[in-house]
């Protein structure tokens, strides 16, 4: 399984303090079937836990998911900044996940070298 982040989850999770750690371990609660949201065309919604608190009143994630192979974390919110996801954001997330999931490998060595998404390594 590799998981990716996109620069701007990436300055989501720098302002908000979120670990690498805590990616993978919403990626491996999807691998085991728990999912926060299921929003169809391979785009989840996964909750991420604030430091030193629990996952409700947290963050919510957008990734895009192939399970078993990649997960790209897209969109990243606090809960009490944003509410639902509205129907347009979905529809926008499933045409960036159809793209995603179909990257070829030298194509995401393309977009890793450009710095367009960056690799979490693995724990």
């Amino acid at each position: 399984m590799r998981i990716f982040k996109t620069k701007a989850f990436v300055r989501f999770m720098t302002r908000e303090h979120i670990g690498d750690d805590q990616l993978w371990e919403a990626v491996e609660r999807a691998e085991k079937g728990l999912v926060d949201a299921n929003l169809g065309g391979g785009v989840i919604k996964q909750r991420i836990a604030r430091p030193g608190e629990g996952k409700s009143g947290g963050y919510r994630a957008i990734v895009v998911l192939r399970r078993g192979e990649r997960g790209f974390f897209v969109h990243g919110f606090a809960k009490n900044d944003q509410g639902n996801i509205k129907k347009n954001e979905v529809k926008a997330f499933k045409k960036l996940a159809s793209e995603l999931l179909s990257y070829r490998d030298d194509q995401i060595r393309d977009v890793l070298k450009n710095g367009t998404l960056v690799e979490v390594k693995e724990l």
